[in-house]
């Protein structure tokens, strides 16, 4: 992970907790940042699909295509076809 890419973010422990995760760092070979980096994706993934903010969204649209989660990759492909003739029309 690029280092560009990550928030710093202040937070306070008990001193049970850093020393745990100290040595759970130190066990698995990692830094502090990187074990709890891997706590907070695994708590994220526990997430139930209901508590997901983008949850709302599913079934919002209609695309028409009755097998689109199946064959998406193909409409993709179908649209990019579209849009590239579209603008080698208009360059023409």
């Amino acid at each position: 992970m690029s280092s560009l890419a990550n928030k710093p973010l202040q937070i306070y422990l008990r001193d049970e907790q850093m020393a745990m995760l100290r040595a759970l760092a130190r066990r698995r070979g990692v830094s502090l940042a990187e074990l709890i980096r891997q706590g907070v994706d695994r708590l994220l993934a526990e997430v139930p699909a209901a508590e997901d903010p983008l949850s709302d969204i599913v079934g919002f649209f209609d695309s028409g295509q009755g097998d689109l989660a199946e064959r998406h990759d193909a409409y993709l492909v179908r649209v990019g076809q579209e849009e590239k003739r579209t603008w080698s029309a208009k360059s023409s």
